[in-house]
């Protein structure tokens, strides 16, 4: 319930003062004694009940009609949203290799590694797109369903929070089968009928595991009418890979950062997508932002907003109580003029 002028509401401040400020202020009596002695066992000189009685009425009255100035209403909404028709997968990479803190990588202001760095950027590139379905594909040495397309980016952003690296318990084996994370992505759009299918494949390294050749998954992307992103995530030249020394303290060591991008750009030319590099969280920040305009449609959302006025339950009762007052006032309780 709402109020349509809740500032008529402050008036009910007032009622409390006004009505202390008439009980302090004395009428005039209807007939005047020298001495109230005179008139001792005919009259009570004590303020009455029936007084009492009528003032509540009157000033409860008075409140109701306060609250009616208000406009207490009901409101019930609805919002209807239609899907934009774009259906988006996400094939993210899981290797070992993804535990890499490079140079520039940051999640709030902090030191991160790369894997990090990606589920903070795709959650915030998943609260951008509220009406897609989207879905979630890991791979390492092999691929596997995260989370399937949907709506709920709620639960989308859970299981991305829930990602972790390859080798570590109850994470996949390690590698980076990139032509079985694309031809995964891909299946899970193969039977969709949408005005645009897209995946966006996200890998540090090169394809060495899994038995599909990442060109031969494009091909089976592009007759199938689906747009591959990609993107090769780490810095150039060296990376820095953590690893804990005998003594329990973490050390880094230096790594060849080896991205395929050759590969990865024919992916992404041979489905009419585009292959970006992102060097650091800010550039991989860019990327999505990119994707996010080349991949705009709109999408039809439709609000009802259903208001039921109650003023009504406040004037009834109101106009009720200060009847009462009157009716009472010059009958039962009748004063003297």
């Amino acid at each position: 319930m709402i109020f349509a002028h809740p500032y008529f509401l402050l008036l009910l401040l007032l009622l409390p003062v006004l009505a202390w400020l008439k009980g302090r202020r004395a009428q005039q009596s209807a007939f005047l004694y020298s001495s109230v002695q005179l008139v001792k066992g005919v009259a009570n000189v004590n303020r009455s009940h029936a007084g009492r009685i009528l003032a509540a009425l009157r000033w409860a009255a008075l409140a109701l009609f306060i609250i009616a100035m208000a406009r207490p209403q009901l409101t019930q909404s609805e919002t209807k949203i239609n899907a934009s028709g774009v259906d988006i997968v996400v094939a993210l990479d899981l290797s070992s290799s993804m535990a890499s803190e490079d140079v520039g990588f940051m999640v709030d202001g902090k030191q991160a590694d790369r894997l990090s760095v990606a589920k903070d950027v795709l959650k915030r590139f998943i609260k951008k797109r509220p009406n897609d379905r989207i879905g979630l594909v890991a791979f390492a040495g092999k691929a596997y369903i995260a989370a399937p397309l949907t709506l709920d980016h709620d639960f989308l952003s859970s299981n991305v929070d829930r990602l972790n690296l390859a080798g570590s318990p109850g994470s996949i084996e390690d590698g980076t089968a990139i032509g079985s994370g694309l031809a995964a992505a891909s299946n899970r759009l193969r039977d969709l009928k949408s005005k645009s299918k897209i995946v966006i494949l996200m890998t540090d390294g090169q394809n060495n595991a899994g038995k599909v050749p990442p060109l031969t998954a494009a091909e089976a992307a592009l007759a199938l009418g689906i747009k591959v992103y990609t993107i090769g995530i780490g810095t150039r030249g060296y990376g820095r890979l953590p690893f804990i020394d005998p003594f329990g303290y973490k050390r880094y060591h230096q790594v060849q950062v080896d991205i395929d991008e050759d590969t990865l750009t024919k992916i992404a030319e041979k489905t009419n997508g585009k292959y970006f590099r992102g060097d650091n969280s800010e550039t991989l920040k860019r990327i999505y932002d990119d994707i996010d305009k080349l991949e705009k449609t709109e999408a039809e959302v439709k609000k009802y907003v259903r208001v039921d006025e109650l003023f009504h339950w406040a004037v009834l009762p109101g106009m009720f109580l200060f009847l009462l007052e009157v009716i009472l006032s010059h009958t039962v309780w009748r004063k003297l003029p």
